[in-house]
């Protein structure tokens, strides 16, 4: 599932590609992927300019000219892709916004979605959401006091977005490594030098990872040689059995809380 670089990678290359370009086109090939009738859905994006691309967690949100806003989660297996009708790839599309004779693919929505709303229903949508760790509000002191008063593993607290926004499977097991901590070691249990270390792991591992363009499998568009590029640079996840490159143990998979985990036992600790 897309996570926070991944989206984050989409606005960047969406905010230089489409905004104020006039919508002249709408197809829905699947009802279920939005929220409205498509005829509606139809005549009031045709005309339309996205004024605004803004990214709130693992959501996109696409601000109209005429202040509503499409929302979109691509959920698991979610892509997008921006060309001509001759360079789409061949993956089925459950919808497309045509800007000329060029065309934004959104495709894979099998469980995502793409929702035409008002702003209040924005908001409300997203009102659950945690804070963004990259804000620039956001600092140490800020991010201990979340962590204050929270029990259980250190990974189920990364993917849980209502405490924090965008951190999936991948990025958590990253971000624990990174830090020198288990994906099951006990949050309650973290010390301040631990909390120190998972901060700084935090903001380097999604800023970098943001700025290669996530591990996404196919390019946002023909030319695009950053989408996908931290797919070699993953330390931990999906890396069973390989070597560890800071100690030269042997990265372990198990599950956690029934979600995969990917770690080395031998240079991640508790704390």
């Amino acid at each position: 599932m897309p996570e926070f670089p991944e989206m984050e990678n989409y606005r960047r290359l969406l905010s230089k590609h489409i905004v104020n370009l006039p919508i002249t086109g709408v197809t829905v090939n699947r009802e279920k992927s939005i929220n409205v009738e498509p005829e509606v859905f139809v005549e009031r994006l045709v005309g339309a300019r996205i004024v605004f691309v803004e990214r709130r967690g693992k959501h996109l949100v696409f601000h109209l000219h005429d202040g509503r806003r499409l929302l979109l989660h691509l959920m698991l297996g979610g892509l997008l892709f921006y060309g001509t009708e001759e360079e789409r790839p061949d993956h089925s599309t459950q919808v497309e916004i045509a800007f000329g004779d060029r065309i934004l693919y959104f495709m894979g929505l099998r469980l995502g979605y793409l929702h035409l709303l008002s702003v209040k229903e924005t908001e409300a949508a997203l009102a659950k959401l945690g804070p963004e760790l990259l804000d620039r509000r956001m600092n140490e002191e800020r991010f201990a006091d979340l962590l204050k008063g929270r029990r259980g593993a250190l990974k189920s607290l990364l993917v849980n977005q209502q405490v924090f926004a965008g951190i999936g499977n991948c990025y958590a097991d990253e971000i624990a490594y990174e830090a020198a901590l288990l994906p099951s070691a006990p949050v309650q249990g973290l010390t301040p030098d631990s909390i120190t270390r998972l901060y700084a792991a935090v903001r380097k591992v999604l800023s970098e990872a943001a700025d290669i363009g996530g591990y996404m499998e196919l390019p946002f568009m023909t030319g695009d040689t950053v989408t996908g590029s931290y797919n070699d640079r993953c330390k931990v996840y999906d890396r069973e059995d390989e070597t560890c490159e800071r100690c030269g143990g042997t990265i372990v998979k198990s599950e956690l809380s029934s979600r995969k985990v990917f770690y080395c036992p031998d240079c991640q600790n508790e704390r």
